[in-house]
C-alpha cells in the first residue's frame, strides 16, 4: 500500500518540467517580439518575399507557443490534478478538459501546421538553396503528420464506435 501512495505522489515530479515549458513560452514571446521589431524596422526596405518569410516565421513561433501550452495544460490535467471546469468557467475547454485522445489530435495537428509553415517558408526561399531535391522532404514531412493525424482520428472514431451499445 505504501508503494502505491509513493507512486501516486510521484506524479508531482512532472511539475518542474511544466514550469520549464512555461519559461520556454516566455522565451518564444521574447523571440516573437524581437523578430517583430526587426521586421518593423526593415519593412520599408525589405522585399515582399522576405516580408512574407518573416511573417511565416512569426506564425511558426505562435504555433510553437500554442503547442507548448497544449502540452502544459493537458499534462497537468491528465497526470497532476484534475481541473474542475466550474472553477474555470471562463477558460476555453481546450485548456480545462483535454483527454488523451484529444491531446494526440491536437499535438499532431499542431506539429503538422508548424511543419507546413516551415515547408512554405523553405519553398519561398527555394532560389537560396542549391539542392532543390530536398523540397520533396520539406513537403513530405508535414504530409506524414497529416496522414498520421487522420489515421489516429479514424482509430479513435472506430474505438469510440465499438464502445457504443449496439
Amino acid at each position: 500500500m505504501r508503494w502505491k501512495g509513493l507512486l501516486y505522489v510521484s506524479r508531482w515530479l512532472v511539475a518542474p518540467f511544466l514550469v520549464g515549458l512555461a519559461c520556454c513560452v516566455i522565451l518564444i514571446i521574447y523571440r516573437f517580439f524581437a523578430d517583430l521589431f526587426a521586421l518593423a524596422i526593415q519593412v520599408r526596405t525589405v522585399s515582399w518575399h522576405d516580408l512574407v518569410v518573416g511573417v511565416l516565421n512569426m506564425v511558426d513561433l505562435a504555433l510553437a507557443a500554442n503547442l507548448v501550452l497544449i502540452v502544459i495544460f493537458s499534462t497537468f490535467e491528465n497526470y497532476i490534478r484534475k481541473m474542475d471546469v466550474a472553477d474555470y468557467s471562463s477558460w476555453p475547454p481546450g485548456l480545462t478538459n483535454v483527454d488523451f485522445n484529444a491531446l494526440k489530435q491536437k499535438l499532431f495537428a499542431s506539429i503538422a501546421s508548424i511543419a507546413a509553415i516551415d515547408a512554405l517558408a523553405w519553398y519561398l526561399d527555394l532560389e537560396k538553396y542549391s539542392d532543390t531535391s530536398k523540397l520533396g522532404w520539406a513537403i513530405g514531412f508535414p504530409l506524414m503528420f497529416v496522414v498520421a493525424t487522420v489515421m489516429l482520428a479514424i482509430a479513435d472514431w472506430l474505438m469510440q464506435r465499438s464502445k457504443e451499445p449496439q
